[in-house]
């Protein structure tokens, strides 16, 4: 009742903050179509080191040319979480019109503005326009080294920047700026001349069409180009999951016929049996059999292992929604922060699978009473959200301290708050409401008793956490090597697009995930411990350990990564991911097993 008085007063606010989220995660496309001396208006968007890029900076924050009133561009929800921070420039560009050393500004420096020169050429600073919705990318000067003895230091400065805008009929289908105009800052000082700032434009006729310039702007990016086919990586997980399904589907299920015939013998044996043959039955009556009156008991701390499946199932639908939208072709390159936007309103929508999820499950586990439900739906609800504030508290307080373009405005923080608590939350106390309707219990092939079983002592090498490591390690195995491309991709300057093999490693990863889960569940379970809900759990999200050493590893001997912003940034947003393994192949780690034991049971004859 409390439930149907509480949705009616929320759908409104709900379907208002989803609409408006729609409307903003929208890139703001000002691509459009052009007359013979009409402007084309050209964005400054942002600087940074080269090697760290997720620490940038505005344009603007550098003493260059810089109009009197800075107007920003309006963006959508994904380019803000991109770092984008565009603004109106100085250029004044006509379509179709070339123009030739023009003046942009000129400029005296002072003393502070040559040591910030100095130190972002030095750094490797690069600078981002945006026209057309097509970034172009220039280093802002060079620096040169020579000899060790004598050692040579030049930082040079480049003054004047020449446009390249190739076209087709009215429609832009490319852009390119080049440097040149070498200054040596070492020889500038507060009383020199001001330094003129120029540029040029030229338009060159293009034969690609406007509906083709993606592929254009991707095979002449400024950064390294495409990521090519890896068959080395595909084919190394095409092997390893081959031969666990072979290993399960052979091996395991020679060995479970064995067991069912053994287990679904008469007690007293066949007939004419000799002693010694009743003996070996008595002794075959060992093993997982004997643990069919408690491998059914409900794990403790129920509560908080359904939330955890349940925000696992949440990523899985959030990971394969997204991947379905990258088959479909709608991150492309010149729509900025698409994928982010995708990310924050899946995150929002799916909710509803985590409250569902997680409320069946704990109802089935025995969940019984509304008001523990409701707190069942917090835990839910928050057992993302929490760690992914409070990561995110840190991270945005010290890239906020350093000035970069990588904290989000307060404007941001209230939109993405309103969509959890307006969208978010409410859609997991709806996927709960339906959730806590299923019958309670399990419906289990075998009873359960009341006092639990004593279980034997295991020699360590089948102890939980070797046969976690052992899991995690395979499930981490079928990915390692992916693993390197989507981290050059989201931290270094390459461009994944190769989103069939990445398809194609995720559903191996689930496969070799949901094998090795059923493998060590049954090898538990024949050593008579019973206690495999939290260990199947904890089989699948062992893998995380390892992506969370590997993280150390690119970040320290694979990358060129340094200073504090992008530090806290990497180490940060890697714990998420590390979270999110566990909790999505947790989740996959726990069907599996689940799975296996309802088989399993339902097929030998119980006392």
């Amino acid at each position: 009742n409390f439930l149907q008085q509480l949705l009616p007063t929320m759908l409104v606010p709900l379907f208002t903050v989803l609409g408006l989220c729609l409307a903003l995660c929208q890139t703001a496309h000002s691509a459009g179509h052009y007359s013979s001396g009409s402007p084309v208006p050209i964005y400054v968007n942002k600087v940074g080191p080269y090697y760290n890029p997720h620490e940038t900076y505005h344009y603007y924050e550098l003493p260059v040319c810089r109009p009197d009133t800075i107007v920003h561009k309006s963006m959508s929800l994904g380019e803000l979480l991109d770092g984008d921070r565009m603004a109106v420039s100085m250029f004044n560009v006509k379509f179709s019109l070339p123009a030739t050393n023009t003046l942009l500004c000129s400029k005296t420096l002072t003393e502070s503005d040559l040591a910030r020169l100095r130190s972002a050429v030095e750094d490797l600073y690069y600078f981002e326009f945006v026209v057309d919705d097509i970034p172009v990318r220039g280093f802002l000067g060079h620096l040169e080294e020579a000899g060790l003895v004598p050692h040579t230091h030049r930082v040079y400065l480049w003054t004047h920047l020449d446009f390249k805008f190739y076209y087709k009929n009215d429609r832009i289908v490319y852009a390119s700026v080049a440097t040149s105009g070498k200054v040596d800052l070492d020889e500038i000082t507060p009383a020199s001349p001001a330094l003129r700032f120029t540029y040029s434009v030229s338009w060159v006729p293009s034969a690609v069409s406007f509906e083709d310039r993606a592929q254009l702007i991707r095979d002449t990016s400024f950064f390294p180009k495409s990521l090519e086919i890896h068959w080395l990586s595909v084919i190394n997980s095409l092997v390893l999951v081959a031969l666990l399904i072979a290993f399960v589907s052979v091996i395991l299920c020679r060995i479970l016929r064995r067991d069912f015939a053994r287990y679904n013998l008469d007690d007293e044996g066949p007939v004419g049996s000799t002693a010694a043959e009743a003996a070996s039955l008595d002794e075959d009556n060992l093993g997982w059999k004997s643990v069919h009156a408690d491998v059914f008991r409900p794990p403790g701390h129920k509560c908080f292992y359904s939330a955890v499946v349940g925000v696992g199932a949440q990523f899985l639908s959030i990971v394969t929604g997204l991947l379905g939208m990258a088959l479909l072709g709608l991150f492309n390159v010149h729509n900025h922060g698409s994928m982010n936007s995708a990310c924050v309103l899946l995150y929002a929508l799916t909710s509803g699978v985590a409250g569902f999820v997680s409320c069946r499950l704990f109802r089935q586990l025995g969940g019984e009473r509304w008001v523990r439900m409701g707190s069942h739906v917090l835990i839910t609800s928050a057992l993302f959200a929490v760690p992914l504030f409070l990561v995110w508290a840190v991270v945005n307080s010290v890239v906020w301290a350093y000035g970069t373009t990588q904290a989000l405005p307060w404007s941001t923080v209230l939109l993405l708050l309103s969509l959890w608590l307006l969208v978010g939350f409410p859609l997991t106390i709806v996927g709960g409401s339906f959730g806590k309707r299923v019958p309670a219990g399990l419906d289990a092939p075998c009873r359960t008793r009341n006092i639990a079983r004593e279980i034997p002592p295991l020699p360590c090498y089948k102890s939980w956490p070797v046969h976690c490591l052992i899991s995690g390690f395979l499930s981490f195995s079928a990915v390692s090597v992916e693993l390197y491309y989507v981290y050059a991709t989201v931290w270094g300057r390459q461009h994944y697009s190769l989103y069939g093999i990445l398809t194609l490693v995720y559903v191996i990863l689930l496969f070799v995930t949901a094998c090795v889960s059923v493998t060590t569940t049954y090898f538990q379970l024949s050593a008579e411990d019973y206690r495999w809900w939290w260990r199947s759990l904890f089989s699948g999200g062992s893998a995380s350990l390892f992506v969370l050493a590997y993280s150390v590893y690119y970040y320290f001997w694979r990358a060129s990564m340094s200073g504090a912003v992008q530090a806290v940034q990497f180490f940060g947003y890697s714990l998420l991911l590390c979270y999110v393994f566990f909790l999505s192949l947790g989740a996959v780690s726990f069907a599996a097993s689940f799975r296996f034991v309802r088989y399993i049971y339902a097929n030998i004859k119980m006392d």
